[in-house]
């Protein structure tokens, strides 16, 4: 990505959008009230056309280990996952929550609107992002646009191209039968 004034840290949904298109990455957006649960995210999309409710909805978790690396865990919103059992398969070492002051500013976003899509402003990669591999089995995949009032939909083969241009490889693994394996 180049230093330019259109270039990150992005802080709202709106520029983001306009970046995106700027990168000829296809989306589709829906703007609603702030959800702040997948509960809630659940009971919203019940209204919407089944064309719209097409794919994979997500839940994000930003973490730390007690070494300090962080990581960006993307899953499917169904998916239960145990903190204490995804240390060994992410390759970090106990992991917790990020607080709300290292969430900004690694990734420019609050609670509650965890994205991966935040990972545009993570220009010098400290973010490690981690893929549910079952996530991907579908063709269109669903997230926050930096904020919790819209909901952005993106085809896989584009989200993939938005992390190279964003500088992360991901780590792709099944996160659910991981953490079954220790």
């Amino acid at each position: 990505m180049s230093d330019t004034p259109s270039s990150p840290p992005f802080h709202t949904g709106e520029a983001f959008l306009a970046w995106l298109d700027r990168a000829g990455i296809g989306h589709q957006t829906r703007h609603h009230a702030p959800l702040h649960t997948v509960e809630e995210a659940e009971a919203h999309r019940a209204s919407w056309p089944d064309a719209e409710r097409e794919g994979a909805f997500c839940k994000n978790l930003f973490l730390k280990d007690k070494k300090g690396r962080l990581f960006l865990i993307v899953t499917l919103e169904a998916h239960e996952l145990k903190l204490n059992r995804l240390s060994k398969p992410v390759g970090g070492a106990r992991l917790s929550f990020g607080n709300a002051d290292l969430l900004w500013e690694m990734l420019g976003v609050r609670p509650g609107s965890v994205t991966p899509f935040a990972l545009v402003n993570d220009r010098e990669g400290k973010v490690t992002v981690v893929l549910d591999a079952p996530m991907l089995e579908h063709e269109r995949l669903h997230y926050h646009p930096l904020e919790n009032t819209a909901t952005t939909a993106i085809s896989r083969e584009d989200f993939i191209k938005f992390l190279a241009l964003t500088g992360h490889e991901p780590l792709i693994i099944d996160l659910v039968a991981a953490a079954e394996g220790d």
